[in-house]
């Protein structure tokens, strides 16, 4: 999973400024397009590699991390660390303060996203091979459609829809199952719990996010999520004792490298990168990180984290990237109408 979702969750915004935002989008737009004959291709170019590789890489990342540093913890030190640039960096620009309701939205959606998703995530990479785990995260737009459905009335269940949550539904039985006889063991269940609970919880963020109150600046409201994210899970990692059985000293370079490519590249950058790109490019276009990631971190496990590379990942990968091509690209009805 990667953090740009953090500034899609709340693209909605509060719903009070909804008709302000949709003027703004607009506004946005009509500049990219003036200024498109002057931007050079390599950057578009460039900005896409890193949504697709290196947000694709991070999965990978946090399993090298988990091995030797407790996983609260180690989710810990990079939202602490990349929530402190990002918010530190648009404090340094001026930017207002959240006021007293928008600082209760962020720290609920940071509990919900941080310690709910991106902790589970963390812990169950323990037991699940990155590749899978990112397939498995892959059902966070399954979940936000039904919980659009379900909750909020703005979809409708068409056969469309239908399909591809059974195909996704398909996908995670065939990754899951004992009793399919694909040539490869199922994967943990516990570990597979874990993500889809964190998915669920990532997709009823994103969903209600939609209607609180937050910042109208998506670089201040992500900083501050990602910090006091982070705060949440220190807290998190001292209640289950984990800095007891921290020796950072026992600790190999490759674990802190990993953990500096995390705050720096998969953070920092990476979000850097999508805030671009989504000024300058469709969101259909930029979306399409959400079909990639996964391939890219089955295809790393494989080839760098000597992480198995069978008949059922595969079957069950296809299936969902299937489901979440088909709900991504479905047509929304008029939220006016």
């Amino acid at each position: 999973m990667t953090d740009v979702m953090l500034w899609v969750a709340k693209e909605g915004g509060n719903g009070l400024q909804k008709t302000a935002d949709s003027f703004e989008r607009d506004r946005v737009i009509e500049i990219g397009m003036e200024a498109i004959t002057d931007r050079p291709a390599w950057k578009t170019l460039l900005a896409f590699a890193i949504i697709y590789f290196v947000w694709g890489s991070t999965f990978l990342a946090i399993r090298v991390g988990v091995h030797e540093v407790p996983p609260f913890l180690f989710a810990a030190m990079r939202f602490v660390a990349a929530g402190l640039v990002l918010f530190g960096w648009t404090m340094a620009k001026g930017e207002r303060l959240p006021n007293g309701r928008q600082w209760g939205s962020i720290l609920l959606i940071a509990f919900v996203i941080f310690v709910c998703d991106y902790g589970l995530l963390f812990w169950s990479e323990q037991r699940v091979a990155s590749g899978i785990a990112a397939v498995m995260l892959a059902l966070i737009p399954v979940f936000m459609a039904l919980a659009e459905i379900i909750f909020l009335r703005t979809q409708r269940l068409t056969v469309r829809l239908g399909l591809a949550l059974l195909v996704g539904i398909g996908g995670v039985a065939v990754l899951m199952s004992h009793s399919i006889g694909l040539g490869a063991a199922a994967i943990e269940t516990t570990g597979a719990i874990a993500l889809i609970v964190g998915s669920l919880s990532w997709a009823a963020a994103s969903v209600f996010s939609r209607v609180m109150p937050l910042p109208e600046s998506k670089v201040l409201s992500s900083g501050a999520q990602m910090l006091s994210g982070g705060l949440m899970l220190t807290l998190v990692a001292a209640g289950f004792g984990e800095f007891r059985n921290f020796h950072p000293g026992s600790v190999s370079r490759g674990a802190w490298f990993a953990l500096v490519y995390l705050i720096v590249a998969g953070s920092i950058i990476g979000y850097t990168a999508y805030v671009w790109l989504i000024h300058h490019e469709s969101p259909t276009k930029v979306g399409t990180y959400a079909y990639v990631n996964p391939v890219v971190a089955v295809v790393l496990g494989y080839f760098l984290g000597g992480e198995a590379l069978g008949l059922r990942t595969v079957l069950g990968t296809a299936c969902i990237l299937v489901s979440v091509v088909m709900i991504t690209t479905a047509k929304k009805p008029d939220a006016a109408r």
